[in-house]
């Protein structure tokens, strides 16, 4: 397995300037047991962590002892627009018939006298938001939660962000974790659903939500390619890759963007242009 995630990493042609030159690893003096799931033994490091999290390899890695929970935690690339982009054509039809009913209000919750109606035209504007706010939350979560630091001296919270994220940046040419596994993605998806509902009314929460899905496809299927993939020079995707293989191998504490860095540049978080680094 070993020398075929290898293999899948070296034989694409990558462009100097975003070449990833890994560091070799003495397995039988790593500080974990690459022969046992790493899930139960990374919150031992501690303090040296943080250090070992961020020295890619290109070997996948295993995290559970049990056969089915280890499968639930991967997936293959194209799991994401075949499950969900059905959902998100449903939905968008089902809440645009809603609109063009002409029953929906917005404020309608806290006041009649001032709820403002809602025409069908608004539909689109609606779902390009949800996109947006996609992107927002992309960079939030990919900032605040899977870049966080745990303490080094919680197990647990160590083990919390290997799941989340550190296990990405410690095999990032590991094909069957590079998108959200639909078991876990299901739980989230269900959780910002019922939040928009709770919030707006339900033909608004849920056209936002259907354009936010769109935006979650969106930006698997571009972390996909970003790691994978071979785009032309100067286009914008080659601009992203050049972005994201410098977020994991040499500035993991900025560059936080995926599918856009207009975030980073509003947040301070970007990175300094480097035309012709070469990765160490």
């Amino acid at each position: 397995m070993e020398k075929g995630a290898a293999a899948s990493a070296n034989t694409q042609k990558i462009d100097p300037a975003m070449e990833a030159k890994l560091k070799v690893v003495d397995w039988d003096k790593d500080l974990v047991d690459w022969q046992k799931p790493l899930l139960w033994q990374v919150g031992h490091l501690g303090e040296k962590y943080d250090e070992w999290v961020h020295q890619p390899v290109t070997r996948p890695i295993r995290l559970f002892y049990s056969d089915f929970i280890e499968a639930l935690t991967k997936t293959v690339w194209y799991s994401v627009p075949i499950i969900w982009m059905p959902l998100m054509l449903y939905l968008s039809w089902s809440y645009y018939r809603t609109f063009a009913q002409g029953n929906v209000r917005l404020f309608a919750s806290f006041t009649t006298e001032y709820s403002v109606a809602m025409p069908k035209s608004v539909f689109p504007g609606f779902f390009v938001l949800g996109m947006l706010l996609w992107t927002l939350t992309e960079y939030l979560l990919h900032r605040f939660l899977f870049h966080m630091t745990p303490p080094s001296n919680s197990y647990y919270l160590i083990t919390l962000h290997f799941i989340l994220h550190g296990q990405h940046h410690k095999a990032p040419f590991d094909e069957s974790r590079l998108v959200f596994p639909p078991v876990p993605a299901s739980l989230v998806i269900a959780f910002f659903y019922t939040g928009l509902q709770i919030i707006l009314p339900e033909a608004v929460g849920g056209t936002v939500f259907a354009g936010g899905l769109l935006g979650y496809v969106l930006y698997d299927m571009t972390h996909y390619y970003l790691h994978f993939g071979s785009p032309h020079k100067g286009s914008y995707l080659y601009s992203m890759k050049a972005h994201h293989v410098r977020h994991h191998f040499a500035h993991q504490k900025s560059g936080f963007g995926i599918s856009t860095k207009f975030w980073d540049y509003l947040f301070h978080t970007h990175m300094p242009e480097e035309p012709h680094l070469k990765i160490q």
